[in-house]
């Protein structure tokens, strides 16, 4: 039923500055950027198993405004989960007998300023109350989906894993593994960490939801996006690139999963905690 994450949303104010920031912090350029009559901008960058849709405010409309509340209310970040699928009719259906309470299918066109190409695709969001409060969208392309560009030397190129709070761990677990079904490879404790561990797999990247131990939690509280973890092949390149443009970046470490190494960005992301990880290809 569901293919991967298509996409995920990071509402931010202004769509230059935005652009300007992650182009710089990917190391790529949007493969797409379009403005819309409601009210709001895109740029999408995509990688190879995901991509990441910097959405502002544009101008005045309907969405223009829903976009300024969230941001007054909230800040910018990482706000909407959009998973895709080849049957949307099936996907409605099944979200329909799990509970989801889907709404409507609806289309959606865009047409891209960089290239003057059009895309078309049909999605429909759940019900805010039964996703634990996280914009979740299911997305069936029709036509015109953009393809990543070439990744250039110390760029990322693909999505690692993305990191979900919770307060309630179990909730999460119904909904990702049950409800949406996507593959539970990990429930793990780790005292060590004070942290319990859900990693979800999709479409070639982690969804890992994290419960903090130890802590008070008020179990119906709304679970939230927390971070992402971007892969490069070229760790010491994308280091020295991020250097070089003015990131304040941590040192380079070894990470936690066997083989992997790591580095933090501490700020500059648009309210994004942010990781770079590599693999030893052995």
């Amino acid at each position: 039923m569901i293919t991967g994450l298509d996409h995920i949303v990071l509402v931010c104010p202004e769509i230059v500055t935005g652009t300007a920031v992650y182009s710089a912090l990917l190391g790529r350029a949007p493969d797409w950027q379009s403005v819309s009559g409601d009210g709001g901008a895109t740029a999408l960058f995509r990688v190879s198993n995901t991509a990441l849709e910097l959405m502002a405010p544009h101008g005045d409309g309907p969405l223009a405004e829903r976009l300024g509340e969230i941001i007054t209310d909230e800040g910018p970040g990482l706000k909407s989960l959009a998973f895709g699928t080849q049957d949307i009719e099936h996907a409605h259906h099944r979200l329909t007998r799990r509970g989801l309470k889907p709404h409507e299918i609806i289309p959606a066109e865009s047409q891209s300023e960089i290239s003057d190409e059009t895309r078309n695709w049909r999605r429909f969001r759940c019900a805010d109350a039964e996703t634990a409060g996280i914009k979740t969208f299911l997305i069936e392309h029709v036509s015109g989906a953009p393809e990543p560009l070439d990744a250039p030397e110390g760029a990322v190129t693909g999505l690692d894993h993305i990191v979900i709070n919770t307060p309630n761990p179990d909730r999460a677990a119904a909904l990702y593994g049950a409800r949406l079904g996507l593959d539970l490879a990990l429930d793990r404790t780790a005292p060590e960490w004070k942290t319990r561990f859900l990693f979800f797999r999709t479409g070639g990247l982690t969804l890992e939801v994290i419960n903090r131990l130890g802590e008070a939690h008020d179990a119906s509280a709304n679970d939230t996006i927390w971070g992402l973890t971007w892969e490069v092949d070229d760790l010491e390149a994308a280091h020295e690139r991020l250097l070089d443009g003015g990131f304040d970046v941590s040192e380079l470490r070894t990470g936690r999963k066997p083989g992997s190494r790591v580095f933090t960005i501490r700020n500059g992301t648009l309210n994004v905690p942010t990781l770079f990880i590599s693999h030893d290809p052995k």
